[in-house]
Parts: C-alpha cells; sequence; structure tokens
C-alpha cells in the first residue's frame, strides 16, 4: 500500500457517512444552520444531499424525522394535556429491514434445516435488533416484531411438514417457549425522555 493512500480511503469512508443533525428554535435559526453547514461542507469539496436535507417542525407533534434508525417524533403526555416529549421508536426503514431479516432466516430454502439452527440464527438477529432499540419507546413496534415472527415460524413449521393450513393453537406463546424463541416484548423496560 502506497503511503497516504489509507488516509485517503478512511478520509472516503468519512464523507460517505457523514449525518448532520441541528435541532434549532426557530425555522429561521434552522434555515440559517443549513446555509452554515452548506458553506462548511463546501470548502470540504462536499455539499449536502437535497433529498435526505429537510427542515421539520417539532411543535405539538407535527412531524417527526428518522435518524439512526430512530423515527422521533413530539408526543402530548397522556397524563398532562399540553405538554410533549420527544419520543423515538424503530423507524419504517428498520422495521422493514427486520422483517426482510426474518423472511430470509425463516425463507422456503432452509426447509433443509430443523427448526433449532433457524431459531438460533433468529434469536442472534433478535438480540441484537433489541439490544439497539430498547432505548426509546419501542414495545409497540417489538410486539409487531413478535407476531411477525411468531407467523413466519408457523408457516416454517407447516411447510416443513407438510401442512397446508395455519394452526394456531399449536403454534401459540407456549410452543415459541418450548422451540426457545427469543421475545422482543419480554422484560421491557420503557424510558421516558423529558424535554
Amino acid at each position: 500500500m502506497q503511503p497516504g493512500r489509507k488516509q485517503a480511503a478512511v478520509w472516503e469512508c468519512l464523507c460517505v457517512a457523514l449525518t448532520i443533525l441541528s435541532l434549532c428554535t426557530s425555522r429561521a435559526h434552522a434555515e440559517e444552520a443549513q446555509r452554515r453547514v452548506a458553506m462548511i461542507l463546501d470548502q470540504l469539496g462536499l455539499q449536502l444531499h437535497s433529498d435526505k436535507t429537510r427542515i421539520v417542525c417539532l411543535i405539538h407533534g407535527q412531524q417527526g424525522f428518522d435518524f439512526l434508525g430512530f423515527h422521533h417524533h413530539k408526543v402530548e403526555s397522556w397524563r398532562w394535556r399540553g405538554h410533549y416529549y420527544l419520543n423515538r421508536w424503530a423507524s419504517d426503514r428498520a422495521m422493514n429491514a427486520i422483517r426482510a431479516k426474518i423472511r430470509e432466516v425463516t425463507g422456503r430454502d432452509k426447509m433443509d434445516h430443523s427448526v433449532d439452527p433457524v431459531v438460533v440464527t433468529l434469536n442472534l438477529i433478535l438480540r441484537g435488533w433489541k439490544a439497539y432499540f430498547r432505548n426509546g419507546t419501542s414495545a409497540r413496534k417489538f410486539t409487531i416484531i413478535d407476531n411477525y415472527v411468531n407467523e413466519r415460524l408457523a408457516i416454517f413449521d407447516n411447510a416443513k411438514h407438510g401442512r397446508t393450513r395455519r394452526n394456531w393453537q399449536r403454534h401459540n406463546k407456549a410452543w415459541l417457549e418450548r422451540i426457545g424463541v427469543f421475545r422482543l416484548s419480554r422484560a421491557m423496560v420503557t424510558v421516558t425522555v423529558h424535554a
């Protein structure tokens, strides 16, 4: 490797992975911050991506934004009406990504495997996903993914044994516990962020 080539590769990776989030008190401040960031990036030979750059208003939960896999949105307190708190949960893109991984692990091309190695692989994916998204208000999203895992494993098990219909009495929570499936919604710790 030539001298200086490694530094260029590192710089290239940093330029691709650059993500900037600016929180401002008004739209005018946000537009000024965007202008300043654009000037700084221009000096570095970079530019803001027009499709990914936007200004959102978080006041009273009007809009939200996705950042690092989380959707951030202000939500009104159920106890103190008129008070809003910034909550975060898994974004739609993150939900689609985990569903795709679950589909891949439980796909028809895995029918030659027994359920045990499929569950082991699935548990690794689910544990990692929960470790990342556990800080926030993701309980509803965890329940959605748990139900999706139940459905995919039921389809997998039925296809493996030549059954044509789903038997939800057979593929219940007790069955999932018996085969050792990690449940995202079990022992949920909810963190409330106060602004």
